[in-house]
């Protein structure tokens, strides 16, 4: 029985046709059988416009124009339904962590609440006892604001320029040096 908690379960539940059309071609076209299947018809169109097969009129001859122009659709076509899917298994994915950060940030206060009830009852019986510093920081709530901050200031990378890309490679080239 499928978990009625699933997020997955409930947005498969609720695709939309061109969605579930996306899904169901990436299924087939990911598979072996269409891999076998496409095999076959290129060896078929190529052996038969190229005169190997009796009595197959030559339609497309070499360079296989046609054939191209087929197999770059096809192409086109699978590239458009794989970014229909993975954008549907984007939107799960980000649903997926936005319900993961507020469990953990609940999480996190309740058991920050917890530290403080133990930590109250261990100055009860224990009232003699030094303050432990490792504990006065664990009950200190977490910043999850400076958290991100420092995390977007570790991802952000100045883009690399291609001729700074191109300068960084002949620098490596033992044989090749630059006009200063």
């Amino acid at each position: 029985m499928p978990n009625p908690h699933s997020i997955e379960a409930k947005l498969l539940k609720h695709r939309r046709f061109p969605e579930l059309l996306a899904d169901q071609i990436n299924r087939a076209s990911g598979s072996f059988t269409f891999f076998i299947l496409n095999l076959t018809l290129f060896v078929f169109w190529i052996l038969g416009n190229t005169g190997r097969i009796p009595g197959f009129t030559i339609v497309d001859p070499y360079p296989f124009t046609f054939l191209t122009m087929l197999v770059s659709l096809e192409a086109i076509a699978l590239a458009i339904f794989v970014l229909i899917s993975q954008n549907r298994q984007s939107t799960i994915d980000t649903l997926r962590e936005e319900i993961h950060l507020q469990i953990n940030e609940i999480a996190e206060r309740e058991i920050t609440k917890c530290l403080k009830l133990l930590s109250q009852i261990y100055k009860v019986h224990f009232p003699k006892s030094e303050p432990d510093p490792e504990l006065e920081r664990m009950l200190t709530p977490v910043d999850t604001t400076r958290i991100q901050s420092s995390l977007e200031k570790e991802l952000e990378t100045p883009p690399l320029v291609i001729s700074e890309l191109v300068e960084k490679i002949e620098d490596k080239l033992p044989f090749y040096r630059r006009k200063k």
